[in-house]
């Protein structure tokens, strides 16, 4: 019976749920150690998690699932499809790590879980609304590329 040899770097579907679940801890504004404290674990472990350097078992998915709110398909949400094939790929480390998409996304920056954060805080619908309006024109008057028009 032949062993997989270990891995020297965190796998990329981990990587991915344990950045969703940071993105959700730190939307919601608790501490490492409040969630970690709430499922049983230190706050390294949480930051372990969060960083992919160590999986999430399904009992403790399920708990911070519960803690943060959100069904446990929530950490699976619009992850991209590669991430599948890059995980089973070169199980005996022979070739060239492949790039992780999901390190550059600006949507897990900590000031864009604030700002959308924020911008939910907001009770009227209207002015969720113009805020919207103001940040895409904001953003259009700085870049030579307009977005399409969404409503929020």
């Amino acid at each position: 019976m032949s062993r997989r040899p270990p891995r020297t770097s965190p796998d990329p579907i981990d990587k991915y749920v344990g950045s969703r679940v940071r993105a959700r801890r730190v939307g919601l504004r608790i501490s490492q150690t409040k969630l970690g404290d709430s499922i049983g674990v230190t706050f390294q472990q949480v930051q372990k998690y969060e960083n992919g350097t160590n999986r999430i078992g399904a009992s403790n998915l399920y708990k911070i699932a519960r803690q943060l709110g959100v069904d446990v398909s929530y950490f699976f949400q619009e992850m991209p499809e590669d991430l599948y094939e890059a995980s089973h790929a070169d199980p005996y480390g022979l070739s060239e790590p492949l790039a992780e998409p999901f390190d550059s996304d600006p949507l897990s920056s900590r000031d864009s879980i604030s700002l959308v954060h924020d911008f939910h805080r907001i009770p009227d619908d209207i002015l969720r609304q113009r805020m919207g309006q103001f940040m895409r024109a904001l953003a259009n008057s700085l870049t030579d590329t307009p977005h399409e028009e969404e409503n929020f």
